[in-house]
């Protein structure tokens, strides 16, 4: 089988530490729960990720070299 979170299309996902999350939803004044959402299931999350992490998707970019975006993990 293969492991589509190691093809080379697919970005960067890791779950995001706390005091991190804290910063992030600072910056954006937003909770949690406004974040987009990502299914648990989805094949590109790590295996660590569970219900109620955020995850963090480093993507590059035609014009800021990376992108960098948060989904929330839901059932």
């Amino acid at each position: 089988m293969v492991d589509v979170s190691k093809h080379e299309l697919v970005p960067e996902h890791t779950v995001l530490e706390e005091e991190d999350l804290e910063e992030v939803l600072t910056e954006y004044d937003i909770d949690r729960t406004d974040l987009p959402k990502i299914k648990r299931n989805d094949p590109a999350l790590p295996d660590d990720a569970e219900v109620n992490d955020v995850i963090e998707i480093v993507r590059d970019s035609r014009t800021t070299d990376r992108a960098v975006v948060y989904r929330l993990v839901v059932e």
